[in-house]
């Protein structure tokens, strides 16, 4: 008898947790649409200019970021990957003249180090459509 009382009650709760479904809906602001942009514009590259230090795979680029951030450690740094590479890239300049007297400087230490421009094309913001 307790037997056949806990299995009905075992099938009960079975068939009653597998009964659930359920369906969210999200609504979301349309202004995060315009801050998400913004964001994403605020923290291109674009419209900087760069110094590209070094490339090469992961490891090789974590160490001269590494070197970098010691040499040149109140400049802004990063990894970016470009397939195949990854590429070492100091500096968020916004003249030409500023980057190039950095460039010079940086040149000193790293002789293989190239002036990047921004993109011009990309400086822009997206138009929605």
């Amino acid at each position: 008898m307790k037997t056949t009382v806990f299995t009905a009650i075992l099938i009960g709760l079975t068939y009653q947790i597998s009964a659930q479904q359920g369906q969210v809906t999200i609504q979301q602001d349309a202004k995060i649409d315009q801050l998400v942009d913004l964001y994403t514009t605020a923290h291109a590259n674009t419209g900087f200019y760069q110094i590209q230090v070094g490339f090469g795979n992961y490891e090789k680029a974590q160490e001269l970021k590494d070197q970098v951030d010691i040499d040149f450690p109140d400049w802004y740094s990063k990894i970016e990957f470009e397939s195949p590479t990854y590429r070492v890239r100091l500096g968020r300049f916004k003249t030409k003249l500023e980057a190039e007297r950095k460039y010079l400087e940086v040149r000193k230490k790293y002789p293989n180090a190239m002036l990047l421009k921004p993109k011009e094309n990309e400086a822009k913001p997206k138009e929605k459509s």
